[in-house]
């Protein structure tokens, strides 16, 4: 019989590149989601239980059997009765139930620059949940990404169905904060090549290209061809022009805790690459596609 390992969100942008190199490997695959019901070209290849947090012990008996566990689950922002709060408190029940269930060992997808002493929820949030993790018996390997792209990202094609579909496009204050994307299948490779590792680590998951905003947004418009105006405003101001575009698309297109992670520069670091998928070429290649259909967040997650 085959290693079991689990995979969170296995229908989801970055599980299923997890769950396909898994299976590819020979590997069987279980994962726990938050939408057992999807449809997605794994679903007959793998088991799928519901992700839920309220049941320690049957939390535990989902995650029996496994040596490994990818864990990609966070929210983005938060919505309804979901917080920054309770998505801690989800990842601690999770650590715990793993522990409980015998897993071997977890690879963890984090963000960069995380802090514990942050303002921001969402560094605050990744910070104590990697504590969490360190202090676990758990052999562990934590990524940290800043932005992923790939099939189904969502940043980087909505940046393009703006640019293709309104004549000005509207950048917070300068423009000069950097990120470092990643592509996401470079992201699940790595993960996969951790899972087969027992030491402890911890490692900044970037590509080989670093971008300010305002290049960014540059080459986008320059790949889709838009004729759209650049144009810098106060956060404050671009953030509220973005809630209006939301309440359009029934989804929320920035935040002001991402706007000020972009603000302080937590989207870059000062590690070496371990992505090596460019996204100027990846877009490039995708340019036809490219911002046609905006993705929502809402619809995928809520």
């Amino acid at each position: 019989m085959s290693e079991l390992h689990v995979v969170t969100g296995a229908f989801g942008f970055t599980g299923k590149h997890v769950a396909r190199r898994l299976l590819d490997a020979g590997i069987s695959v279980r994962t726990l989601t938050g939408h057992p019901d999807r449809s997605s070209d794994v679903r007959n290849a793998i088991e799928v239980r519901p992700l839920q947090f309220t049941d320690i012990r049957r939390l535990a008996s989902d995650l029996e059997g496994a040596r490994v566990l990818y864990n990609t689950y966070w929210v983005r922002f938060a919505h309804g009765r979901t917080t920054y709060d309770s998505a801690v408190a989800n990842s601690l029940a999770f650590i715990r139930a793993a522990q409980e269930a015998g897993v071997e060992r977890i690879v963890h997808v984090s963000i960069t620059s995380p802090d514990e002493k942050s303002p921001l929820g969402y560094f605050r949030g990744k910070a104590g949940v990697e504590r969490a993790i360190r202090e676990s018996s758990l052999s562990h390997a934590i990524l940290r990404p800043a932005v992923l792209f790939g099939d189904e990202g969502i940043l980087i094609n909505n940046i393009a169905w703006l640019l293709r579909r309104f004549p000005l496009f509207v950048v917070p204050r300068s423009g000069e904060y950097r990120l470092q994307p990643i592509f996401v299948e470079d992201l699940a490779e790595l993960m996969v090549a951790q899972g087969k590792r027992d030491d402890n680590s911890t490692t900044d998951a970037i590509g080989p290209e670093t971008f300010t905003f305002n290049e960014l947004v540059t080459l986008v418009g320059r790949i889709v061809k838009s004729r759209a105006r650049v144009v810098h405003l106060p956060p404050t101001l671009a953030l509220r022009l973005s809630q209006i575009i939301g309440v359009m698309r029934r989804d929320v297109i920035l935040t002001r805790e991402e706007v000020d992670g972009l603000l302080a520069d937590l989207l870059v670091t000062e590690s070496a690459p371990t992505g090596g998928t460019k996204l100027s070429e990846w877009m490039t290649a995708h340019r036809e596609s490219l911002g046609r259909r905006y993705q929502s967040e809402l619809a995928r997650h809520f």
